[in-house]
């Protein structure tokens, strides 16, 4: 069972959809939201649903059979046994999030958050020590980032301690002083 979080437009549900032709089954975070009741109404300044990320957590329980993703920018916190977090260049990002129509606040709130490594810090707050692969999608095909994925899990999920991975985590900031 893998989360597969990140930004919203870095690439979660377009590699879920290549894991899936591959054999996995992709369960939608905001689906489970929807079926235990943590899915709450639209906020009209961003449109979107705000889940009740605790609550869920607490309510679902993972399948034991099989290959599984959670799609979602909050999936990290759910019971899984690892963690994908996809990264996109802030430049990119925007481009793919006005694509979509979005807002030019909610542009520059998930721009930010991306470039300031915020699911980094989450993942640090919240003591989230499972292991985990970051990928810069921007980097790799769409195939071969699940390919990449598919190895890790094959591999038994290698991975290092939390904080030290933080550190070593990709560093937009850092990249732009350059």
């Amino acid at each position: 069972m893998l989360a597969v979080s990140g930004t919203p437009g870095t690439g979660k549900t377009t590699v879920c959809d290549v894991l899936e032709a591959l054999g996995w089954k992709v369960l939608s975070l905001e689906d489970l939201a929807s079926e235990h009741g943590c899915l709450e109404e639209v906020d009209a300044n961003d449109g979107a649903a705000p889940i009740d990320i605790h609550r869920l957590a607490e309510a679902w329980e993972a399948p034991k059979n099989g290959r599984h993703v959670v799609d979602g920018h909050l999936a990290h916190f759910l019971d899984v046994d690892g963690v994908v977090l996809l990264r996109c260049p802030p430049t990119s990002l925007r481009e793919r999030l006005q694509q979509r129509g979005y807002s030019e606040a909610k542009i520059r709130a998930n721009v930010e958050w991306e470039m300031t490594s915020g699911h980094w810090a989450e993942l640090l707050e919240f003591e989230i020590d499972l292991p985990i692969i970051e990928f810069n999608t921007a980097s790799m095909s769409i195939e071969a980032l699940a390919e990449a994925i598919v190895a890790w899990c094959n591999d038994g999920l290698p991975s290092v301690e939390l904080i030290h991975q933080a550190s070593e985590a990709i560093d937009w900031l850092g990249e732009s002083l350059n």
